[in-house]
């Protein structure tokens, strides 16, 4: 069920919103200091791309430093990208069949707002750190 999920949400919503990452990834990694949030965008694009079967956990060994990028990652990208997540989150929820889909870009708002200090695993194993 999973393939089929991430199949439908690669046509309907997934290569859009990767497509928005990457170009966020790209112009943050122009600058040296904008690499790390550049690296983030790359991370989530890709989560972006293929959600189903794959969550985001907390760090534990996130600090102070993964606090104050975010909210320079929420002033530089955040926002934009959470405004496309909940534009094509409504427009899936028009339909029932894009009901789930709009769920989990529902679900992916608060990642794209602040990404750093979370780490994306597979669903079966939430709990695996590096």
């Amino acid at each position: 069920m999973k393939t089929v999920l991430n199949v439908i949400w690669l046509i309907l919503s997934g290569f859009w919103m990767f497509l928005g990452y990457m170009l966020a990834g790209v112009l943050l990694c122009i600058t040296i200091l904008g690499i790390p949030f550049g690296l983030a965008a790359f991370r989530i694009g890709l989560y972006a791309l293929w959600p189903f079967g794959q969550t985001v956990v907390d760090r534990r060994d996130a600090g102070a430093a993964s606090c104050v990028g975010n909210v320079l990652w929420l002033v530089l990208a955040g926002w934009w990208l959470a405004l496309g997540h909940v534009i094509t989150g409504i427009a899936l929820c028009v339909t029932i069949i894009g009901i789930p889909l709009g769920i989990a870009n529902f679900k992916l708002i608060p990642v794209s707002l602040l990404p750093l200090g979370k780490e994306i695993v597979p669903s079966d194993r939430p709990f695996a750190t590096r």
